[in-house]
């Protein structure tokens, strides 16, 4: 994976060249995401259920951190959210802020606007009137400052109405009234696409830790046998290495396969129980069968994992699979490609489900 100072590439994590097992029928289900895309000082993204989010990126220096974050779902009844976060070093938490558009009042009365503060980070929620009046103002201002506690940060909303016709087009919403940008006299808007419905299944009773031990180090030692480059030889990474009952007698397997200075890779395989010879990679979304900072919880049947594009945690990808007893469904997936103090909170939704 490639890293600069400020952004992370999601190439994929290292996937293990496997020469065991059967063929590569892997019990994984899973969607092709698009990446987000960047609009110059903008990122936007859509989810497999055509929800939009748009993103305003800070530089990379800004002190204090603020940005945009904008998203819309689709369909006739979807309607623009839009809200803004700042990031600062206060001693006590700001209660308003005010905001200007190139040096002029928003809105032109100049009223402050309340803001909820928890820690470091404070957020506005705009109002839907408020809302539609900056995003025209968009269309001609340069930047929107944000100035509270004695402290002053600033949004550039270069790229924000590419993004937002972005959307509009993903939405199908260009010439129509509901549109952000493009307006037009008509009312048809395409509905949304149905959330899918994931039936995870959680696992059996798990296995005894001596047992999980076991089944996995068998693995390693199967792999090291007949594909000795496909994760890294290390005591203190097998030690990392767990595995759990999931019925008719298969196990997960999870093997700790690479380590850096905040990222755990492990490489999952389905396997029959004390079988290494047969065991099956998982393909993830991405075709592989890494995960970063995984973990699965039997209780749900749902590995979660986050990929940490810095220590920070402000740039990666989050998201999940479940397990419906007979595959791992993707449920969910998260993504941002640079590191600008934005919290995973905030990052761009590119895949999601209802989970039963």
């Amino acid at each position: 994976m490639r890293r600069s100072a400020g952004t992370w590439h999601p190439d994929g994590l290292r996937g293990a060249a496997l020469g065991i097992g059967l063929a590569m029928l892997s019990p994984v289900a899973f969607a092709a995401d698009p990446e987000p895309k960047t609009f110059r000082d903008w990122m936007a993204g859509c989810d497999n259920v055509k929800t939009c989010t748009a993103v305003s990126l800070p530089a990379e220096t800004a002190d204090p951190i603020a940005y945009l974050h904008l998203e819309r779902p689709a369909g006739p009844d979807g309607a623009a959210s839009l809200r803004l976060r700042l990031r600062g070093d206060w001693k006590t938490p700001p209660r308003t802020v005010q905001l200007k558009l190139d040096g002029a009042a928003f809105p032109a009365g100049g009223k402050p606007f309340a803001i909820a503060a928890d820690a470091d980070l404070a957020t506005l929620t705009f109002s839907a009137e408020d809302t539609a009046a900056l995003i025209d103002a968009a269309r001609k201002a340069t930047k929107l400052s944000v100035t509270t506690s004695g402290l002053t940060g600033s949004v550039s909303l270069a790229g924000s109405v590419a993004a937002m016709l972005w959307i509009d087009e993903q939405q199908g919403r260009l010439g129509t009234t509901a549109a952000l940008i493009r307006k037009g006299t008509n009312a048809a808007v395409p509905p949304a696409p149905a959330l899918p419905v994931v039936a995870a299944v959680p696992a059996p009773p798990m296995l005894d830790m001596k047992t999980g031990k076991q089944q996995a180090a068998s693995l390693r030692a199967g792999l090291k046998k007949s594909s000795p480059d496909s994760c890294e030889d290390d005591t203190a990474l097998a030690e990392q290495d767990k595995a759990w009952a999931i019925g008719n007698k298969r196990v997960l397997v999870a093997l700790a396969c690479s380590r850096g200075a905040y990222n755990l890779s492990s490489s999952f395989f389905i396997m029959p129980e004390g079988e290494p010879a047969k065991a099956v990679p998982l393909s993830f979304a991405d075709g592989r069968n890494d995960l970063t900072n995984a973990s699965f919880d039997p209780r749900t049947g749902h590995i979660a994992f986050s990929d940490k594009g810095r220590g920070i945690g402000d740039c990666g990808a989050t998201g999940g699979y479940a397990w419906t007893g007979s595959a791992f469904v993707q449920t969910e997936l998260s993504m941002m490609g640079e590191c600008r103090g934005i919290g995973s909170e905030d990052w761009i939704t590119l895949y999601r489900s209802k989970r039963k």
